[in-house]
């Protein structure tokens, strides 16, 4: 072999090792990770989020919501930004505190953003300091009320306030119904009964024609189809947050996984009582009887003010 052709093999070994050694090592962007963390404010250590019951318990906050590990995607903003760059690299096992600062956590605290408006746009209601308003389509809080003027700051809460991130990864989420299901408790926080069938499912398109006088064909043709099937709960259905964004959520979990469609089944049990709601001998109207109580604990469950749905829809 000559000494040029020597040189080129050298160059390119050296290559390859520079090329191996360049890829990047642990947990990158797309890998889904289960996910314990506390977060507080660093100055006065007031609770952001936390994953540990004990923590919530701690706080008094215990009965706002399930406690318990997360499922997150590395890369796609379900962290602050400085956090998934702490993770990423990493490997399961390992911890980490992480400082977001107030500009990339909830913001810098803006005194534009405290605002007068008048008296009348309060409700009744809500005429003390400290309470949550919404004004305009902007949620707030009010300061003072004096005279026919209220002082409304429309900053975020936490805004101007660094945030001490504690977390440790506790494992990988492989399997697509673990991840589905993962997603689904870290959009709605339910616990939602679903599988995954893998079956031959009729599609149908529309296919142009090749020629500009020849008319569209509308073709049927059977495919496989990875379908993940979610049984449809009271919860689920008053949950303000599917009820407007399902199709993103959907399209997200879809986008993320392997799954190609999602099936919502309403379950209807037997074994009911005897006749119709509002009929003789039935269980009543909506407010009372057992259908009635069964929607007001769902939406008590969901967390979910009936009149506010009413009011959405009538605009």
């Amino acid at each position: 072999m000559s000494d040029e052709a020597e040189d080129v093999e050298e160059t390119e070994d050296a290559a390859d090792e520079t090329a191996e050694e360049e890829q990047p090592t642990g947990l990158q962007d797309g890998d889904f990770i289960e996910l314990a963390y506390t977060a507080r404010t660093v100055e006065g250590e007031q609770l952001v989020d936390t994953t540990d019951e004990e923590v919530a318990e701690e706080e008094g906050v215990a009965d706002q919501g399930t406690f318990e590990p997360r499922t997150i995607v590395l890369g796609e903003g379900h962290l602050f930004e400085a956090v998934e760059a702490d993770i990423r690299g990493g490997e399961v096992g390992d911890e980490g505190s992480v400082t977001v600062p107030a500009v990339e956590a909830f913001g810098e605290y803006d005194e534009s953003e405290v605002r007068t408006v008048s008296a009348d746009k309060i409700p009744e209601d809500s005429m003390r300091p400290g309470a949550q308003v919404e004004i305009d389509g902007e949620q707030g809080f009010l300061e003072t009320i004096v005279g026919g003027r209220a002082r409304v700051d429309f900053n975020h809460p936490l805004a101007g306030e660094d945030v001490e991130y504690d977390y440790e990864i506790l494992g990988e989420v492989d399997g697509e119904l673990e991840r589905a299901e993962g997603l689904f408790d870290m959009f709605l926080e339910l616990d939602l009964d679903m599988h995954i069938e893998e079956e031959e499912v009729e599609e149908t398109r529309v296919e142009e024609p090749d020629e500009e006088d020849e008319e569209p064909e509308t073709v049927t043709e059977t495919v496989e189809k990875t379908s993940l099937y979610i049984e449809a709960t009271p919860q689920l259905s008053m949950n303000q947050q599917w009820m407007f964004q399902k199709q993103q959520i959907g399209q997200q979990i879809m986008e993320l996984t392997d799954i190609d469609r999602l099936v919502v089944q309403e379950v209807i049990d037997g074994g009911g009582g005897m006749g119709m709601p509002g009929m003789m001998g039935g269980m009543g109207g909506m407010g009372g009887g057992a259908e009635g109580a069964d929607i007001e604990e769902a939406l008590e469950e969901a967390d979910i003010d009936a009149d506010e749905i009413v009011d959405e829809i009538e605009e």
